[in-house]
Parts: structure tokens; sequence; C-alpha cells
């Protein structure tokens, strides 16, 4: 069964009106799903529509039978969203952002945590604040925020930009063991497949 169903999704951007999608339908399954496709067509949009950030012209979104449009908070609290750019968190630092996490998400592993970390290189960061941060190292304190959430649906977007080998390597294992449970879904925005990761399906936005 999918985790997330989208039908008849339509959105564009005003100035200058650019229509993106137009009646689009799609079911993202458990495991890894791939958006692909080139510059401007709409990888990152398609993710925010997702999340629920950006409103649609049109169209139904349902996780887990909970549609956006009726039950928005129900529908956010099942899915892990974060902006790689944001500036929100910028004065907390690793530790004091995943405590935010926690107290959003019931199902927040705090025992993960520290394997997260250290998979991803972060103990020398721990204690500097998130605008101190290099963007490959800020992009490791968000996927580690995300695996940890428990969230049914993982929403990353680049997920391996600016990471180094070793991260990249943790990431795909990360990946892999979200791949076996029939219960969660990760969404990954990119230009190409990763090499090695595990794809349960794959939506082309073409070049």
């Amino acid at each position: 069964m999918p985790l997330l169903t989208i039908e008849r999704l339509s959105f564009h951007y005003p100035k200058p009106k650019v229509e993106l999608f137009d009646k689009l339908s799609m079911s993202i399954p458990p495991g890894v799903t791939l958006v692909q496709g080139g510059d401007g067509r709409g990888k990152s949009t398609l993710l925010r529509l997702m999340a629920g950030t950006l409103e649609a012209d049109a169209g139904q979104l349902r996780l887990n039978g909970v549609s956006l449009g009726e039950q928005p908070e129900a529908y956010r609290q099942q899915l892990f969203w974060m902006e790689p750019r944001s500036t929100e968190f910028d004065q907390l630092t690793p530790l004091q952002y995943f405590e935010t996490v926690r107290g959003r998400y019931p199902g927040f592993d705090a025992n993960v945590v520290g394997l997260l970390v250290e998979g991803l290189g972060l103990e020398p960061h721990r204690d500097k604040q998130l605008f101190m941060l290099s963007t490959g190292s800020k992009r490791k304190v968000w996927l580690a925020a995300a695996f940890a959430s428990g969230a049914a649906l993982l929403l990353l977007d680049e997920p391996f930009a600016a990471l180094d080998a070793p991260s990249i390597t943790f990431v795909k294992e990360l990946l892999g063991e979200v791949s076996a449970r029939p219960d969660r879904a990760v969404v990954i925005a990119d230009y190409a497949a990763p090499a090695g990761a595990p794809l349960a399906s794959v939506v082309d936005l073409g070049d």
C-alpha cells in the first residue's frame, strides 16, 4: 500500500507565470523514491508541496490516509522536511536543534542520535551554533534529525550535496535500512539516482 498519494496536483509560480504541474497524480510506496529531473523542472517544489509548505493550486495529498487539506497538522506531523538553506535555527547547536525535533515527533529515537552524529562526523560540531557550520555540516544536522525523527515520510532535497565520501556511504546505509521498513518512506530530490541506493520507485520530471 502507498504511504503517500497525490491526486490531480496542479501548481504554478505567478511571476513570471510558470506552470510546473498540471493534474499530476502518483503514489509513493514504502522505501526510497527518487524524484529526478533537470534544473527548473520542479524537484524541490514538489517536495515542498508534499510537505505542505507550498500551497497547491488544486489537488489532494494524503499521507497514511490523512488529508493535507482537511487535517493539515495531523498530516505534517507524519513527515520530516527541512529547507536545506534554512536559517531558522541558526542560533542553536545541533544538540539543541535535535531537542526541538524531539518535542515535535512522538516517534523520535533519542537512542540513535549518538550513532547518527558519529556516522555523519558531527562530533566536532556538537556544541557549535548552526550558523558557524559549513553547508555540508549543516546538511548533516538536517539528515541526522530526519532519520532520528521516526516520521513516516522523510523528504530530502539533494541529501548528498556537499557531503564527504564517508558520510555519503553512511547515508546510503541508512536508506537501505528504511527500504526494509513497510511503514516508512523517503523521497529524495536529485538530478540522478545515487549509486548503490535502493529505490522503490522513480518520478522523472524530465530534463
